[in-house]
């Protein structure tokens, strides 16, 4: 039997009860309809991933007035200034050919035997091409400008300084706009580098990939613009451009372009292809021009340079007429199990990230390497540790394969030396320089490409085994030459 004080407080508790539920449930209220505000905040930011600040059109260069309507792309961009500990000497990048002193002599007679450096990011693409002493040792061009500054601008108020019709502002898809680019581009061209790096003052900006009208991804390389049009009426087969292949098979009464026919997702990688790619400069215009008019491939390329008899230089020590590669990563990713699986390269270099409610691609614009998590993870649903053996393994062996690709072609540049010195016959002479000239094409294809193989592992080993070949056939040349001239 329970107390009277006992009683008396639990009387006293009932009338207590329902004002705790009540406030409980008054609280509970509160929380939901903050929730709900919460979530519909994030919804109108989702709906409303910029603000816009200031105008921008044809004319606005500078990043950072960008960044005032785009401050969450813009803070990312800026990281591209940021660099990788294993890839500087203080505040420079390393110098290459200290670490592959090979390359001196591969390269002799070339700008590229004196200056050679890792790459840093796109914040430092026009400061370092103004600094190497390919440039401020020797006369080059201002075609040089086309992938290594934010020229686009500079391009079309040089075509309406000669004469092209209509203003800058003009957007870029009317019959103007264009006239003014690629008469620019003819302008600019053949200009000394010290005179035309003048009328650029940023390297590249968001003007060089975004219509500042609708911000949709463009092209805006005039060098792209052709090339891309060659390469659609070639007759090599690109599953991963699929509106190339619709191009093909349609009427094909206007030309290819890709500000009108590719998809977005082309587009994610096909706006890095303005300049991650191999060119060349054509006849005393120096126009820049992209090789692809049979195709992407290694031999394709080669084989439209051996077409119309085009030499980047001559070697200095054997006399061999060379070509230089360039940096051809959109034609090996093409070839790659990750161009074919419709993967572009802003899937794996610009991953998306989150930003509060907002979802924007990263333009810091790096190795995925870097963040697994949001580039090779998305897809690759195994530990950090496996994927990044995975592709240590195939960087690991394209590296060996480069190494002994190189040393065949360095002992077949000594053999022509020896057999040069010992007046060999001209004719061996000529067959051993030309497999030199295969041999070396096919090595700098891979040196000078940056992912270490990884874009197209069976491709690079295939290329860098084809080198050793015609290196190896190269000096069984030489050999029998010297063996007749002993019999005789």
């Amino acid at each position: 039997m329970s107390s009277p004080s006992s009683a008396s407080r639990a009387r006293a508790a009932r009338p207590l009860l329902p004002m705790l539920l009540v406030i409980l449930a008054a609280g509970a209220t509160v929380g939901v309809l903050l929730l709900i505000d919460n979530i519909n905040q994030r919804k109108i930011e989702a709906m409303q991933p910029f603000q816009l600040r200031v105008q921008v059109d044809e004319t606005t260069v500078d990043p950072a007035v960008w960044g005032q309507n785009f401050p969450r792309q813009y803070d990312t961009y800026r990281l591209t200034a940021e660099m990788h500990p294993d890839r500087r000497d203080g505040d420079k990048a390393r110098q290459k050919l200290d670490l592959y002193p090979v390359w001196r002599d591969l390269w002799a007679g070339y700008p590229f035997a004196v200056d050679y450096r890792e790459a840093r990011g796109h914040a430092y693409m026009l400061e370092d091409q103004r600094a190497t002493l390919r440039v401020t040792e020797f006369a080059q061009p201002g075609a040089c400008l086309h992938c290594h500054a934010s020229v686009y601008t500079a391009y079309r108020q040089a075509g309406v300084e000669q004469g092209a019709p209509g203003a800058v502002t003009d957007p870029l898809d009317s019959p103007e706009g264009r006239a003014q680019l690629f008469a620019g581009f003819e302008h600019i061209n053949p200009m000394p580098y010290h005179e035309a790096t003048q009328l650029v003052n940023h390297p590249v900006s968001c003007i060089d990939c975004h219509d500042p009208r609708t911000l949709n991804l463009r092209i805006t390389r005039p060098a792209f613009m052709t090339g891309i049009q060659e390469l659609a009426k070639s007759d090599q087969a690109l599953p991963h451009l699929p509106s190339i292949e619709r191009w093909r098979q349609g009427s094909r009464e206007e030309e290819y372009d890709a500000n009108r026919h590719a998809s977005h997702h082309e587009m994610r990688s096909l706006v890095c292809a303005q300049c991650h790619v191999e060119y060349y400069f054509k006849g005393p215009e120096r126009r820049l021009v992209y090789p692809w008019h049979r195709g992407l491939k290694v031999e394709d390329m080669e084989a439209f340079y051996d077409e119309i008899g085009f030499t980047d230089w001559v070697h200095a020590k054997t006399g061999s007429p060379l070509l230089k590669a360039q940096h051809p990563e959109f034609e090996l990713w093409s070839q790659g199990t990750h161009a074919q699986a419709g993967v572009s390269c802003a899937d794996c270099h610009m991953p998306y990230r989150r930003v509060g409610a907002a979802k924007i691609s990263d333009h810091q614009i790096r190795s995925p390497l870097l963040d697994l998590s949001r580039s090779c993870q998305v897809c690759h649903r195994v530990e950090d540790r496996e994927l990044l053996a995975r592709v240590e393994a195939i960087q690991d062996r394209t590296r060996a394969l480069t190494r002994r690709a190189e040393s065949a072609v360095m002992q077949l540049v000594l053999a022509l030396q020896a057999a040069i010195a010992e007046d060999a016959p001209e004719a061996a002479l000529n067959e051993a320089r030309q497999l030199h000239r295969k041999a070396q094409w096919r090595l700098d294809f891979v040196f000078s490409e940056n992912s270490l193989g990884f874009h197209a592992p069976q491709e690079s080993a295939r290329i860098l085994g084809e080198a050793i070949d015609y290196a190896r056939q190269g000096q069984v040349v030489l050999l029998q030459a010297r063996t007749q001239v002993a019999v005789r």
